[in-house]
């Protein structure tokens, strides 16, 4: 078994090794490639414009990330074509499909591209240029391979001679029109000729001999060679095999029903999952993964010990059926905690209305599962995840609960991140994400960035002023946009933007979302106006940031319009973070 995906840089470990074993497969099979070019791989991916080409690297990979296969797409945007740089299977492999689908996922990507064509040298297959009679039959069996899709050889140009008098295997240069139907003009061809001679071999090309080529192209439209191995139609463009850039994880938790709050107008309900995966049905990206077991020490990390174990142990202490609800809040002093555990609530809690029952614990530790889960998706080649949760979190501090929130996921994931990297938290609900600022609030490698309901009279009402910048090393890696309480989408963009532009200015490896879906057309918490095409839209611009994406669920409490809120989202966040291009 094997999977596509695409290797944007070599940030995370994961593709960092991937990145190292395309490397020793180019060493292995490529023995002719000077080390200087299997070195500079990793620059290529990160700094595109440097090397005049927008390198692209898919892998084919097992579930232990070895790689058995990789294609090396060079994409030329000023020109709009692109060149199929290396592709390689692990001799042992082949026939197995691998070549197939990576070919497949490279001609996809060259049409989302909207590129003219795709192009790459093959070695020839005519005996009066290649005399190695072992090397012929393996260059019939490349292009019978690629003449499948409808790629074959320009013929009638110089484009075979060889850089040195007398060298053998001058490699054609092969055209897929990617079933277009479109003819290719000589104007087109010469231009991509020269590009792909000057930025790949330009410093090791004789006097004239560019022109020479360039200038041997002459008939218009270009001629491609008449079919040699396949005389029927080429084979149909297939679906490309799900590639794990163009797929979003989604985690959901298993147990979220177990605690449900029947006190009458309680409104975080287990109908509010219902509805979004009812939303949800039919969109084929989603990759649905089981949560697994993390350590409670990573809630820890984030929490405070005693905080942790209090939920735990009084939790497991409320009579079945029953709920404690907070009502003595005693001054927060560490040495004069209330000795009896109900009492003790208050003293852990911000509010009236977030009760403790049986199930709280275990519902709030599962939720987090999930969200840890999501955000190893992202570490295992996922570049978008969704953990769809309940409880929330957002609202929870380091040592405090509230706002129907027990264990703080989307910080506990973020924290989980950041040891890979800078994390910038984006929280996007209605009402001030406290717990987070209050987690992250003295630190410069995770950035809390807040668009929420002014707290002159929105939930929490004591967190989520603008004047909230952070303290110590974390002064100015907290952003509050509190706004008005009458509030549409277009403005809403607005002020998207300016936080999209702030996060850009941090360039984290991870961003965390903080999925609020109560900014919505009255929600029964929320004062917005919010409809479908602002959702779709608000995704549309998170997702052009192309940074790997973790979706953690918070808020949004109006039943009818959940689903069809979280789908448009959903579907412009895909759009445009695995199909950037389109726009």
């Amino acid at each position: 078994m094997f999977r596509i995906r695409r290797v944007y840089d070599d940030s995370i470990p994961i593709d960092r090794d991937a990145v190292s074993q395309v490397q020793a497969i180019l060493r292995s099979q490529f023995a002719s490639l000077p080390e200087s070019e299997i070195r500079k791989l990793p620059q290529t991916l990160r700094n595109p414009l440097k090397f005049r080409f927008r390198s692209i690297l898919f892998v084919a990979d097992d579930s232990r990330a070895r790689v058995k296969g990789f294609a090396l797409l060079l994409h030329a945007p000023d020109l709009n074509f692109c060149f199929l740089d290396f592709i390689s299977v692990d001799p042992g492999l082949r026939g197995g499909g691998i070549g197939g689908a990576l070919y497949e996922r490279v001609r996809d990507e060259s049409r989302v591209l909207k590129a003219v064509g795709l192009f790459f040298e093959s070695l020839p297959d005519e005996s009066g240029l290649c005399r190695d009679r072992t090397l012929l039959k393996q260059n019939h069996a490349r292009l019978r391979f690629y003449e499948r899709y409808g790629a074959r050889p320009i013929i009638n140009t110089a484009y075979e001679t060889p850089l040195k008098p007398g060298d053998d295997c001058p490699p054609h240069l092969v055209y897929d029109p990617l079933d277009s139907g479109e003819p290719l003009s000589a104007d087109t061809l010469k231009k991509i000729v020269r590009a792909v001679l000057e930025r790949k071999y330009g410093d090791k090309t004789p006097p004239g001999y560019i022109e020479r080529v360039v200038d041997s192209v002459r008939d218009d439209p270009v001629r491609i060679r008449e079919p040699r191995y396949h005389v029927k139609e080429p084979r149909a463009p297939r679906a490309c095999r799900p590639s794990l850039d163009r797929a979003i994880g989604l985690v959901v938790n298993d147990r979220h029903e177990i605690h449900h709050v029947h006190e009458r107008g309680y409104v975080e309900a287990p109908v509010r999952i219902g509805s979004i995966l009812g939303g949800l049905e039919g969109l084929d990206f989603f990759v649905r993964r089981e949560p697994r077991h993390f350590p409670e020490t990573l809630i820890k990390k984030v929490h405070a010990r005693d905080f942790v174990e209090y939920l735990k142990r009084v939790c497991s202490k409320v009579e079945e059926g029953r709920s404690i609800y907070p009502y003595v809040f005693p001054i927060r002093n560490a040495a004069r905690r209330p000795k009896d555990l109900p009492v003790r609530a208050g003293y852990y809690c911000i509010d009236t209305f977030t009760p403790l029952n049986r199930n709280a614990y275990v519902a709030a530790k599962r939720s987090v599962d999930c969200a840890l889960t999501a955000a190893e998706m992202l570490l295992q080649g996922y570049r978008i995840s969704y953990a769809l949760v309940r409880p929330p979190g957002h609202h929870a501090e380091s040592r405090a609960f509230g706002g129907f929130c027990y264990f703080n996921s989307t910080a506990i994931a973020a924290d989980y991140l950041s040891a890979q990297g800078r994390v910038a938290v984006i929280d996007i609900d209605y009402h001030h994400g406290n717990g987070s600022q209050e987690i992250f609030y003295d630190r410069s490698d995770v950035l809390t960035v807040s668009i929420h309901g002014s707290p002159d009279f929105a939930y929490p009402y004591f967190s989520g002023f603008r004047d909230e910048r952070g303290s110590g090393s974390g002064l100015g890696y907290n952003v509050n946009y509190p706004l008005p309480e009458h509030f549409g989408g277009e403005e809403y963009r607005r002020v998207l933007s300016k936080a999209l532009r702030r996060i850009q200015r941090f360039r984290p490896k991870f961003l965390v979302v903080a999925l609020g879906l109560d900014t919505a057309k009255a929600d029964p918490t929320g004062t917005w106006s919010l409809k479908e095409k602002d959702f779709e839209e608000n995704g549309r611009m998170i997702g052009a940031m192309k940074i790997p994406t973790l979706i953690v669920h918070e808020g949004g409490y109006r039943a009818r319009s959940l689903g069809s809120n979280a789908r448009h989202f959903f579907l412009g966040l895909w759009e445009s973070a695995c199909f950037p291009e389109k726009r």
